[in-house]
């Protein structure tokens, strides 16, 4: 098994999704970073949808892209590169969510990146990358967000987060670590902001169908597409379920835990993996 954790960047199948319940959503702002592509782009599309006007963050190079395809729900969605590392940014981002939209109801992160290395040989410069990251900036963007999401209605918080918060593959130090410490970060964020009416949950994925994951799929197989998917294919069959899941499968939980019919839930770590940590290595023979 490998790259069981790379969820964050990805093409959306463009799948159509039913609906919510109607008015759930109701004059409600969400911003979602790492908007510009996989889960992050699936789940702003899934917003805007179900009716609250999103304002999404990403990189330069994906996010016009990413505004094109959401390009259908007119003023209701805007964009803006970020650096979640950049302080600054952030701060910026959160008040032209606000400047555009009036309020600040519902924050995704899932911004992220993966990189591969074991503790004795992962370079001080790529943990602090990572952490930086996947971590940090997770706690900048909700750190910015909260004066807001205070004064929201029915404000909540969702952190993507991964499998590996709670089970590791070889070779993913500095991966494992930032999402072990924000599933940490979501339950402190949630005892802390309850009184406040905020809820923080963390959505933990197994593997996604991510350009993420076909990039390790290339560095691990021979690199032709065959090779790739076949690869892909053995990974899927790791999870009871036998298979991969798809961005939008993500985003409907992400959804969901963001949604009013989550009203008692906070301070959970909601595994998305098709069973992978409900199974044992050990398989009878068939």
């Amino acid at each position: 098994m490998s790259a069981a954790a790379a969820t964050e960047d990805s093409q959306p199948t463009g799948s159509a999704s039913e609906p919510g319940p109607p008015g759930e959503f109701a004059d409600r702002v969400a911003l979602v970073t790492g908007g510009s592509g996989g889960i992050g782009l699936a789940t702003a599309g899934l917003l805007l949808r179900r009716g609250p006007r999103v304002m999404i963050s990403g990189t330069p190079s994906d996010l016009p892209a990413a505004m094109e395809g959401l390009a259908g729900h007119g003023d209701r969605v805007a964009g803006q590169p970020a650096d979640v590392c950049d302080e600054a940014a952030v701060a910026d981002l959160v008040a032209s969510t606000v400047g555009r939209f009036g309020s600040l109801d519902i924050v995704v992160c899932v911004a992220g990146i993966q990189r591969y290395g074991t503790a004795a040989d992962t370079s001080t410069a790529e943990w602090d990358r990572v952490l930086d990251v996947n971590l940090r900036g997770a706690f900048l963007v909700v750190r910015e967000s909260l004066p807001h999401l205070r004064e929201g209605t029915t404000p909540a918080i969702v952190l993507v987060s991964s499998v590996q918060a709670f089970v590791t593959q070889t070779e993913v130090a500095a991966y494992t670590a930032s999402k072990g410490g924000l599933n940490a970060l979501a339950r402190s964020i949630a005892v802390d902001e309850a009184r406040h009416g905020v809820r923080v949950n963390a959505v933990c994925p197994g593997s996604v169908d991510t350009p993420m994951l076909r990039a390790a799929a290339a560095d691990f197989s021979d690199g032709t597409a065959r090779g790739v998917q076949d690869l892909i294919d053995a990974w899927g069959r790791n999870h009871p379920l036998g298979r991969v899941a798809r961005p939008e499968e993500v985003a409907e939980a992400v959804c969901f835990l963001a949604s009013p019919r989550a009203s008692f839930i906070t301070g959970a770590a909601l595994p998305v993996d098709g069973g992978l940590l409900a199974q044992i290595a050990v398989v009878l023979p068939q």
